[in-house]
């Protein structure tokens, strides 16, 4: 059995990556607070606001596949 080792790492996509996204959620992570309790209900459009995200991790997010498409 051949074990394949890789000495150099993959070229960094400049427009973003799945690392850049995941630096950018856990540098917002520790803004959420977590409730004790949590009621399973939908929130309307109009309270959601004050969300920002960098624009590469949009352009990331926007750029992945939909399972409706």
């Amino acid at each position: 059995m051949t074990n394949l080792k890789v000495h150099a790492p993959a070229p960094a996509d400049l427009e973003g990556d799945l690392a850049s996204l995941r630096g950018d959620c856990e540098q917002m992570a520790a803004h959420w607070a977590v409730p004790e309790h949590v009621d399973a209900r939908p929130v309307p459009p109009s309270l959601i606001h004050g969300v920002s995200v960098p624009a590469k991790s949009a352009r990331l997010l926007d750029a992945m596949s939909d399972y409706g498409d």
